[in-house]
């Protein structure tokens, strides 16, 4: 399972950052040693992706985060599994680094589109799912997002549900901030089975929360 957490100056750090680490961890704790030597391979990888090369990006509350890489386009061998799109700064109508500025220059939006397109499954934390809206890809199907941008998300077209994560097959999104934690050890659960699941939120010292609307 290869993901691609897709970062923008202004993302809001937990976003992103909390998602990764319960992957980095998951991907460890379900290795398989299987290359006859002892050594664990690991069960997948976890990447911060920008749009175009660049070394770092400045998340909302000032921390600079270093960059993998650069999105790969969605039919690449090394297209991600799941993409992560993290939101931030979205209420605050940021003009030059935010969830906001990101959907009101397009560039995200249309990738995430052809993403969603080519068969990628997206996971949105906190107004990440405005920017699947400004794609087009919450029309019609059931999400959430922050409190603070619910009713923009409804009437996006979105049928909102009042839950913390949101599961709608090849679309999941969550709610604010510390949720994507929640999303994060829901996937890894699905994927990698409950006990996986546990040993990393005992490891992060997190009381997970089962508010997930399938």
């Amino acid at each position: 399972m290869n993901v691609d957490v897709l970062l923008y100056d202004g993302f809001d750090e937990l976003d992103g950052i909390g998602p990764y680490e319960v992957f980095d961890y998951a991907f460890g704790y379900a290795a398989e040693r299987d290359d006859g030597q002892g050594e664990s391979t690991r069960a997948g990888r976890v990447r911060y992706v920008t749009l175009d090369e660049r070394d770092r990006v400045t998340a909302s509350h000032g921390t600079r985060v270093g960059v993998d890489g650069t999105l790969p386009d969605p039919n690449a061998d090394d297209a991600p599994d799941l993409l992560v799109v993290p939101g931030g700064g979205w209420s605050a109508r940021d003009e030059d680094a935010s969830a906001w500025a990101e959907a009101r220059k397009g560039d995200v939006p249309r990738a995430l589109a052809a993403h969603h397109e080519a068969g990628t499954r997206i996971a949105s934390v906190c107004t990440g799912s405005m920017l699947l809206a400004e794609a087009g890809i919450t029309d019609g199907r059931r999400a959430v997002t922050h409190a603070s941008a619910i009713e923009e998300l409804r009437e996006s077209g979105a049928e909102v549900v009042d839950a913390r994560v949101v599961d709608d097959g090849d679309l999941l999104s969550a709610g604010g901030v510390t949720s994507g934690i929640d999303l994060a050890l829901y996937l890894v659960g699905r994927e990698f089975g409950e006990a996986v699941a546990g040993r990393v939120a005992t490891v992060i010292e997190y009381e997970r929360r089962y508010e997930v609307a399938e």
